[in-house]
């Protein structure tokens, strides 16, 4: 191979750049010169990109420590003791490390893509305002000796995760247009509820006798209480508890409670989940085609540095207009990209198969059509065995009846802890006799003990090691092992009545707990043998590591209104005095009404920290009892505090929650149509690459030749003759 003048190693990274920025997805509108492609390559490692994500989750964590607290063991303020404050200038000196980190990401993002587009980028433009406010809030906290209490840029905190993710920045921007739709529902919907508000307080209004006022005086009262409570039976909670008490004197009432559920909550609330996914589904599909267009202007451009400088001739060809690059330079960049290692082998075995030399562009294009492909994965050769009885077991345990075999002693290990857990449910701890959970258990194990070594006899440790339901098989047989050997040695041999005293940090009986525990987990090895178990299982660890951006909205939502609940509503319900030390008998003489938040018990459901800030909004996300909460603040505080609850209600559950769920299902859908051919056996070797990107594929389409060449050309560093 010849050696690289000083211009061909330019291009040689400008190539190497462009690729890495097509399998990425990312723009590539950024400076190309030799110290920025180090610079920029720099930015994008791995080392960079993940001190920055920390960064970002210690500025976002410091919620939990900074006033309010969230370091006690317990949220009740009646059991609550004083938490723990850090001194002034602890987390205001970790933050103001984290607001420099940001200050020099901004800083070189905006030089790699320059004046030019930073001007363009309002994301850019909001991070330096951001920065710059939160340091401006810093200052003043310092000022006032970190006695303030309403610091804004705890509401800013939330947007550095948000910048740092282009498919949530793409994700925000859908729900955005995505909002007049959901508006025209919304508005569908407060028509329908004050329509039947008014019919509800003309059919309940209060009357001469006392005795059947009961709907008015709960539900109906007023028009705050009568639209709260509609609103609260649009989301079923509080059903039928709010028609008993028309329906206990007319049965007839139930038919304006029964209208108004049917219309609003089984069609109304659906009709608009159905436009929130439809919509933001056509919005998401536009971002997709984006990202395409980045990928195939990426290799696009890394084709062209190849080819228009020199690479792509030869002294025979040289007067060919025909645009193409040579084979080694190709296997030269693709050497240098940072990409995943089977990609890469796939991409160079087929540069390897090409013959004369060179790579035209549909070629060139194709190789990278790699990307989109599911990975196969190919287990290791089994050990070879000159004994005929050493054969003959490697014959028997690579059998997958062996495995059935193990899932049905498994299940029959899980029924005896099963029966012997609901044998003793009425005992307590001194009166159980561990003997037969102990024999029953070691049995068990030492079948386990023998199925993982013969599997690792006929697999060889490799084989054995390729296959994930060995790897968590194998782990916890080997912690059950060293359980009961540990069992064995503090607390001897078992036997009837055995019931020793405590030695050590475990008693007999939470040792064996454990043991039943990590059994009962054990028993989730059948998930990779069943076909439509393991798409589910696989689907689910595809959501964490491929929609990443959904939830990372969601987290964003619940930080701001976390932080707007803590600003409003800290210590404003308050335990009655004294409770802590009350007894019991005391404390069943205070009245409080049935149902309230009060007799619920619901204290450590409150505003006072963070951390129980997270938990109460959750509780509401999730809308059973959530009128209790809004109830109880609307008696401490004022009536506007429903507005807070509902808004929260409308941006999770309403919204979010059933656009994530639709996302599940889309991403279900895409693997099952993929793999309903397949086998068990082949759905466990084949690593399905799920992305957004993947999941929409089919419905996207390839940008022109004419869209590329003009994009190109645009490229304000890039100047291609």
């Amino acid at each position: 191979m010849r050696a690289l003048t000083g211009d061909e190693d330019l291009y040689l990274q400008q190539a190497v750049v462009f690729i890495e920025d097509a399998i990425q997805y990312r723009s590539i509108n950024h400076r190309v010169d030799a110290n920025s492609l180090r610079l920029y390559r720099w930015y994008y490692s791995r080392i960079w990109q993940l001190g920055l994500g920390l960064t970002i989750a210690v500025v976002l964590m410091l919620a939990f420590i900074e006033r309010p607290s969230s370091f006690s063991y317990t949220s009740d303020p009646r059991f609550r003791p004083p938490p723990w404050e850090p001194p002034c200038g602890l987390t205001e000196g970790i933050e103001i490390v984290c607001l420099v980190i940001f200050a020099i990401d901004f800083a070189t993002k905006s030089y790699l893509i320059g004046w030019e587009e930073f001007r363009k980028c309002k994301w850019l433009i909001v991070y330096i305002l951001a920065v710059s406010a939160s340091v401006i809030d810093w200052a003043l906290t310092l000022s006032m000796y970190c006695d303030q209490n309403l610091r804004v840029r705890r509401l800013i905190r939330p947007f550095f995760l948000l910048q740092n993710s282009s498919l949530m920045k793409k994700t925000l921007k859908c729900i955005k247009r995505t909002l007049p739709e959901i508006a025209s529902v919304i508005l569908l919907l407060a028509l329908h509820l004050c329509l039947f508000t008014m019919i509800g307080m003309l059919l309940f209004a209060k009357g001469e006798n006392p005795k059947q006022n009961g709907e008015w005086e709960a539900y109906f009262r007023d028009l705050p209480t009568s639209f709260s409570s509609l609103l609260v039976l649009l989301t079923t909670a509080n059903n039928p508890d709010v028609m008993i008490p028309a329906y206990s004197l007319n049965r007839g009432y139930s038919i304006f409670f029964i209208l108004f559920s049917g219309f609003g909550t089984y069609f109304l609330m659906n009709l608009l989940t159905a436009i929130v996914y439809n919509q933001f589904r056509g919005y998401l599909l536009m971002s997709v085609q984006a990202s395409i267009l980045r990928r195939r202007l990426g290799v696009r451009a890394a084709f062209e540095v190849m080819s228009c400088q020199g690479w792509g001739q030869d002294a025979t060809h040289s007067e060919e207009n025909v645009e193409r690059v040579r084979v080694d330079a190709s296997l030269q960049v693709m050497a240098r990209v940072q990409m995943k290692s089977y990609y890469r082998q796939a991409i160079i075995k087929r540069v390897q198969q090409l013959s004369d030399g060179f790579i035209q562009w549909e070629a060139f294009r194709r190789l990278f059509d790699e990307l989109d492909k599911d990975r196969i994965k190919e287990h290791p050769p089994k050990p070879e065995y000159n004994s005929s009885l050493l054969q003959g077991l490697q014959l028997l345990f690579c059998h997958y009846y062996v495995t059935v075999v193990g899932n049905a002693v498994a299940l029959a290990n899980v029924m005896c802890i099963c029966t012997i857990l609901v044998l003793d449910s009425e005992k307590s701890i001194a009166e159980r006799d561990d003997y037969y959970m102990e024999v029953i258990n070691c049995f068990f194990i030492l079948y386990y003990l023998m199925e993982m070594s013969l599997k690792i006899l006929a697999f060889g440790w490799r084989g054995y090691l390729s296959y994930r339901n060995n790897i968590f098989d194998g782990l916890l047989t080997v912690c059950l092992l060293v359980l009961q050997i540990t069992i064995f040695a503090t607390y001897r041999l078992p036997f009837p009545k055995w019931n020793p005293a405590s030695r050590g940090l475990m008693s007999l009986w939470e040792m064996v707990r454990l043991v039943n525990m990590l059994i009962v987990v054990r028993f989730l090895r059948i998930i990779p043998d069943i076909k439509l178990m393991a798409l589910i299982a696989s689907t689910l660890v595809d959501l964490v590591k491929n929609l990443r951006a959904f939830a990372g909205i969601l987290v964003v939502v619940f930080y701001v209104f976390a932080v707007l609940g803590i600003w409003l509503f800290q210590g404003a319900i308050t335990a009655p005095g004294q409770m802590s030390v009350m007894s019991n008998s005391s404390m069943k003489n205070i009245t409080v009404e049935c149902g309230s938040y009060e007799q619920l018990g619901y204290w450590p459901n409150n505003f006072d920290d963070f951390a129980s800030s997270l938990v109460l909004l959750y509780n509401v996300m999730v809308v059973n009892n959530w009128q209790v909460f809004m109830d109880a603040y609307t008696r401490y505080t004022t009536q506007w505090s429903k507005v807070y609850f509902v808004s929260w209600w409308l941006t999770s559950s309403v919204m979010w929650v059933n656009l994530f769920v639709a996302l599940i299902l889309e991403n279900f859908i895409y693997k099952w149509d993929r793999s309903v051919m397949c086998s068990v056996a082949d759905v466990e070797r084949t690593g399905y690459e799920t992305t957004v990107q993947l999941m929409f594929r089919e419905q996207i389409q390839e940008p022109t030749e004419e869209e590329l060449v003009t994009q190109l050309h645009q490229h304000p560093h890039l100047h291609l003759s």
